[in-house]
């Protein structure tokens, strides 16, 4: 496979759109493609997988880690391309200047050239300056900038004078443009809506670009020979770990619709490694969580979209049986909101949830938290980005030891919280979330 990883200058750049325009235009041309996405994200792959009809692996070299992020790409070599999408800026990560969890740091450990995507909306000359920085700092951290493409011009004239401009001062050619009325993206607060809801719109007019330029900037997965070496001890332990399973014969009860759908496919594909049989059902539709189930997986989502069904879901007397007996449970951000005793909405309406738990949930309209997250007990790795407050309606034990972040409640064998966690961070501790107290 050849990889390229389509980062930009700055969020809102266009990265997205022109990640899926790139997708529509390798289709079109009748090239099998396969999506990537840098960081914690749910809602892109979905958009990814909308067009390619494969699932979009999450890559990060922080939550996931680098060797982790090597071996997902080595394990899904089923396309002609690879197209890695990025994260804010090209330098923006953890910390510093292309530091963890930046789209730099996995071009870099990762071997993947960039092509970068800048939004040159009423711009010529100063295009130069602009390339000539990042193509610099690539090359100072140790990676190579292969192609521009350039959103929002005004037309093929304009086109042409950046071409000009990138060629006369020798940086990387533009193998790509955008028009400025192309399509925007649906969006909400947190982040795209999800490709059920909406079409994906159609880029085939106003994208355009040069399959032998396209082709030519990119390049086979070539892991650098010391890219290990930032590797942590940690990490290396936990992939030695990944042989154990720990699961075996369990049966995994997990939400998933329209109210839980910010599930990361490797975690999926983690719990059947490690022996589990999934089996889900629909908090919205309300359905019953089977009594033969040893545990239950309560993830991220929408609550607040599907507040009135919630409030009459016939899946909380089920699974409020299962919490009282014991069955391990855990619920992340959404997930933890829906077994409150109320969540209020954006128009702070008041709608009754499952109350096996103390706390209300508010919905507000700026972002209440956003960041990377680790129990310092553990080490386990997750992520944690919500517009939700909770109120604690009484003290409950703390789930999880973090530094920085929402430790959440534990109520018997429920942890909860609004991190969503990455579960081969760390298997063996990732998998006690589903198994009872004395199994552990």
């Amino acid at each position: 496979m050849k990889y390229t990883l389509i980062a930009g200058t700055q969020s809102g750049c266009g990265k997205t759109s022109i990640t899926l325009a790139v997708l529509q235009f390798l289709k079109a041309k009748n090239k099998s493609v396969r999506a990537f996405k840098t960081g914690p994200d749910f809602l892109d792959p979905m958009w990814h997988k909308a067009i390619t009809q494969k699932t979009s692996y999450n890559l990060d070299t922080n939550m996931i880690g680098i060797e982790q992020s090597q071996q997902i790409i080595q394990d899904h070599q089923d396309a002609e391309f690879g197209i890695v999408e990025g994260v804010m800026g090209l330098f923006d990560g953890r910390d510093g200047v292309g530091g963890k969890g930046s789209g730099a740091h996995l071009a870099k450990s990762l071997g993947i050239p960039v092509c970068l995507v800048i939004d040159a909306k009423g711009m010529a000359g100063s295009v130069v300056p602009l390339v000539k920085g990042f193509v610099a700092e690539a090359q100072i951290v140790g990676f190579e900038i292969t192609g521009i493409i350039a959103n929002r011009l005004g037309s093929e004239n304009h086109a042409s004078i950046i071409r000009e401009l990138l060629a006369d001062y020798k940086l990387p050619p533009l193998i790509a443009w955008m028009e400025k009325n192309a399509p925007t993206m649906p969006e909400r607060h947190l982040g795209l809506q999800m490709p059920e809801e909406q079409s994906v719109p159609d880029f085939s007019q106003v994208f355009h670009a040069d399959l032998d330029l396209f082709t030519a900037a990119l390049s086979e997965n070539t892991m650098p020979e010391n890219a290990l070496g930032d590797v942590s001890l940690d990490e290396k332990q936990n992939s030695n770990l990944q042989t154990e399973r720990y699961l075996e014969n369990k049966k995994i009860a997990i939400a998933r619709d329209s109210a839980a759908c910010f599930i990361y496919q490797h975690n999926l594909d983690w719990l059947q490694n490690q022996g589990a049989t999934l089996q889900y059902f629909s908090p919205v539709a309300g359905d019953k969580i089977p009594e033969d189930i040893d545990a239950i997986w309560l993830p991220g989502g929408y609550p607040e979209l599907h507040a009135e069904a919630l409030s009459h879901s016939n899946t909380w007397q089920s699974l409020t049986q299962h919490i009282d007996k014991g069955t391990p449970c855990l619920a992340e951000c959404g997930g933890m909101m829906m077994l409150g005793e109320a969540l209020l909405d954006h128009a702070k309406k008041h709608w009754r949830m499952a109350g096996i738990l103390p706390i209300q949930c508010h919905m507000q309209d700026r972002l209440a938290s956003l960041g990377y997250r680790e129990d310092t007990a553990t080490g386990i790795k997750g992520h944690e980005y919500h517009h939700s407050k909770r109120k604690n309606l009484q003290e409950l034990p703390k789930a999880f030891s973090l530094s920085r972040g929402d430790e959440g409640l534990r109520y018997k064998n429920l942890r909860a919280s609004y991190v969503h966690w990455y579960f081969s961070s760390n298997p063996k501790i990732a998998a006690s979330f589903f198994l009872r107290e004395s199994n552990t």
